[in-house]
């Protein structure tokens, strides 16, 4: 009995010491798996560093730092110094030119392809089946907006101004045209459209001329339609006083007031 209750004995100690075994060995197992993550982690985390030191003090640049060198900011790469000038190849404009204006075009046509091929470098061309002036841009154009400024003064011919008052167009760049119609201020008709533009040009032009030279403009009075050449001011100018000439103002008044305006441009100036 003694014998049996010693092989009892240890058989029951073998089995409390099995589930304790069985637990130390899954809580033994469980923190495992993480380190050998982490060490996996650690390792690749290192050899991205090393490697990113390594490239960099080869001397090679990795491609997010050659993007950055090579290109701006935008990411785009830099234009090379034959397209920094801005000016395009081939860059063509078609000017229509209006059919009472043809014969003064081709009595002045000297003068005016001459300033635009010595100064601007274009190539000029009259297409009489076209009625129009051609403008394109050669080798020799540096200017980016040459062919604009063409334009412009090939345009300020067509609507009547002379070659010399249009071609401060090429040589200022705070020149401009302006355009409106006598409609675009009061919806006149008859006799009182007709004293409207009386009234604008004066007996003999004396008004015209007298509004362009308190202004610094030029004036071309065609029919219904006004074009003013000049300045941003100077432009403003010259139109209240026609705007007020066609509403009904006296001469005399916009004379007075021209001088007035004559007097605080000489004093700003």
């Amino acid at each position: 009995m003694a014998h049996k209750s010693h092989r009892q004995k240890a058989l029951q100690a073998q089995l409390e010491a099995q589930p304790t075994l069985s637990l130390v060995s899954q809580k033994s197992k469980k923190p495992a798996p993480p380190q050998v993550i982490e060490q996996s982690m650690d390792v690749d985390d290192d050899d991205v560093v090393i490697s990113g030191t390594t490239s960099a003090t080869n001397g090679e640049p990795s491609s997010s730092t050659a993007g950055t060198a090579s290109g701006s900011g935008s990411g785009f790469a830099p234009l090379p110094q034959s397209q920094a000038n801005g000016v395009l190849k081939g860059e063509f404009r078609r000017i229509p030119i209006p059919p009472h204006r043809m014969t003064p075009l081709k009595k002045e046509w000297v003068n005016l392809y001459t300033p635009m091929v010595d100064m601007l470098g274009l190539q000029v061309r009259m297409n009489t089946m076209r009625r129009a002036v051609e403008l394109k841009t050669s080798g020799h154009t540096v200017d980016s907006g040459a062919i604009q400024k063409g334009a412009d003064f090939v345009k300020a011919f067509s609507l009547g101004f002379d070659v010399n008052d249009a071609l401060a167009l090429l040589r200022l760049d705070d020149l401009y045209l302006d355009s409106f119609e006598i409609k675009d201020v009061k919806t006149l008709h008859g006799d009182h459209l007709s004293r409207a533009i009386g009234r604008i040009a004066g007996e003999g032009g004396k008004v015209k001329f007298s509004i362009e030279n308190a202004s610094r403009t030029r004036i071309v009075l065609a029919d219904t339609h006004i074009h003013i050449l000049g300045s941003v001011q100077n432009i403003k100018i010259a139109r209240d006083a026609i705007v007020s000439l066609i509403l009904g103002s006296p001469p005399g008044k916009v004379y007075a007031h021209l001088k007035m305006v004559g007097a605080r441009m000489k004093q700003r100036f």
